[in-house]
């Protein structure tokens, strides 16, 4: 992994992006790690190495503050809430709205601050980890696959506007990863979670995806890996339903 020296990664208090910090530190990258809680950070600096950054996405003047001068080559997005399950009309418009403000606007202030640098240095790569459910359909989630929809988005048109610059863009797009972070879906609950979501199920782990961006930013620079969709081998995404009309 030597064509970088330095990423930013968010989100990284626990699950992907802890593992993801630990895989770039292990392999020799300055990391710079992002969440709002202190102890996890602390703990994960103490093991690794990482440089320590406390603070929320969707703060932009912290985010300009604490990154906007960091000459970083690789940014990972990875920092993402969800909310409970049920429909749209029913959802707490105030967990709407966090869902929406941390996943895109997070990562719209994250690319903000540290793209500018980029295309001064004409080198890097962004990896925006979206999810399954920014390419399917995830019924009960609605506002969660719309956040993760707009950053598939995002992620496509940065293509765009950065053709012509040695700035790679990666859309990395995990189905059921066993992290804990679909406790949101229970209102918290990690039981229910690990009963419902987990004890029987083959799911992915942090790891997994951690190795799947390593090979991305370790890939030859004329190498761009744009989409990766990862599943565990025994879940698909698909099928028809066709409903019975007797009224």
């Amino acid at each position: 992994m030597t064509l970088y020296t330095s990423a930013l990664v968010t989100g990284a208090g626990r699950g992907i992006g802890a593992a993801t910090v630990r895989k770039l530190c292990a392999a020799g990258l300055a990391v710079h790690a992002v969440a709002r809680s202190a102890e996890p950070l602390k703990a994960l600096a103490g093991e690794t190495g990482c440089i320590p950054h406390v603070l929320d996405v969707t703060d932009n003047a912290a985010v300009e503050a604490a990154f906007g001068d960091l000459a970083v080559d690789v940014l990972v997005n990875n920092a993402g809430v969800a909310g409970p399950d049920g429909p749209i009309h029913e959802q707490d418009p105030a967990v709407l709205k966090r869902i929406l403000e941390v996943n895109v606007e997070g990562a719209a202030a994250m690319l903000r601050a540290v793209i500018p640098g980029m295309l001064t240095r004409n080198r890097g790569h962004i990896v925006n980890i979206t999810s399954i459910a920014a390419l399917h359909p995830m019924p009960g989630q609605i506002a969660y696959s719309t956040s993760k929809m707009a950053l598939r988005a995002m992620t496509q048109n940065l293509r765009i506007e950065l053709y012509g610059k040695r700035i790679r863009v990666t859309e990395i797009a995990p189905a059921r990863v066993e992290t804990y972070f679909h406790a949101q879906q229970f209102f918290g609950d990690r039981a229910a979670t690990k009963r419902d979501l987990y004890d029987g199920f083959e799911s992915l782990k942090p790891e997994d995806i951690a190795d799947a961006i390593a090979y991305c930013i370790g890939a030859p620079e004329r190498v761009d890996v744009t989409l990766m969709e990862i599943l565990p081998t025994l879940q698909v995404i698909g099928g028809i339903n066709f409903h019975r009309d007797e009224t």
